[in-house]
C-alpha cells in the first residue's frame, strides 16, 4: 500500500467523489479550496493505493509549522474493515515523522444519529495509537475531540491552524468548549 500525491486527473476526481460521499456537507470545506492550499503547500490531498495502483481511499492534511492535521481520511467502502485504514495511519504517521499530528472526531458522547458509528470511530483511532486531547472544540456547531499520536498541543496551537491558513470568519468559528485538567 502506499500514499500518492502525485494525482491524475482521474484520481483527483476519485478523490472528489469519496470526499463528497464520506463527509457531511456542514463538515466539507470547499474542494476547490482544498486544491488552492495544497497549490500554496499548506495542504495535502494524498491518494490511498493499493500496490497495483488501485484507488483505495483519501488523507487530506493541513500543514502548520510543526504540526500536522488530518482533515479528512476516508476509505472507500468496499475496502473497509480489512486493515486499510490502520495500514493507512501507520502510512500517515511515517510520512509526517517528527511533526506533531492531529485530527478531529465528532465527540461520541453527544447523543446523535450516528452514535454508534462515532463510538466506533473513536475505538479504531485509540487503537492505533491515537490519545484524547485534553481539550474539546465547537467547529461549526459540531463538538469534536482532538487526537494525537504523540506530543500534545494547546489549543491555541490547534487554533492557530486555522486563524494563519484560513481566514478570519473560519478562525471565528472554532471555539474551545471544554479543558480537562
Amino acid at each position: 500500500m502506499k500514499l500518492t500525491q502525485d494525482l491524475s486527473r482521474t484520481r483527483l476526481s476519485d478523490i472528489k467523489n469519496l470526499y463528497l460521499r464520506a463527509f457531511p456537507a456542514a463538515e466539507r470545506k470547499p474542494f476547490y479550496m482544498i486544491r488552492k492550499k495544497q497549490s500554496e503547500g499548506s495542504m495535502e490531498i494524498l491518494s490511498i493505493e493499493s500496490d497495483a495502483g488501485d484507488f483505495l481511499g483519501l488523507a487530506i492534511t493541513i500543514l502548520y509549522k510543526d504540526i500536522v492535521l488530518l482533515d479528512y481520511f476516508a476509505v472507500d467502502d468496499i475496502q473497509r474493515n480489512n486493515g486499510t485504514g490502520s495500514s493507512t495511519l501507520r502510512l500517515l504517521f511515517e510520512r509526517y515523522s517528527g511533526k506533531r499530528f492531529l485530527l478531529e472526531i465528532e465527540a461520541p458522547d453527544i447523543p446523535s444519529e450516528n452514535t454508534p458509528e462515532r463510538i466506533r470511530r473513536k475505538a479504531f483511532y485509540l487503537r492505533n495509537g491515537m490519545t484524547v486531547m485534553p481539550f474539546r472544540v465547537n467547529l461549526f456547531g459540531i463538538e469534536m475531540e482532538i487526537l494525537t499520536n504523540g506530543p500534545q498541543v494547546t489549543f491555541d496551537e490547534y487554533h492557530a491552524i486555522f486563524t494563519n491558513l484560513f481566514s478570519p470568519w473560519i478562525a471565528s468559528k472554532i471555539k474551545q468548549v471544554s479543558q480537562k485538567s
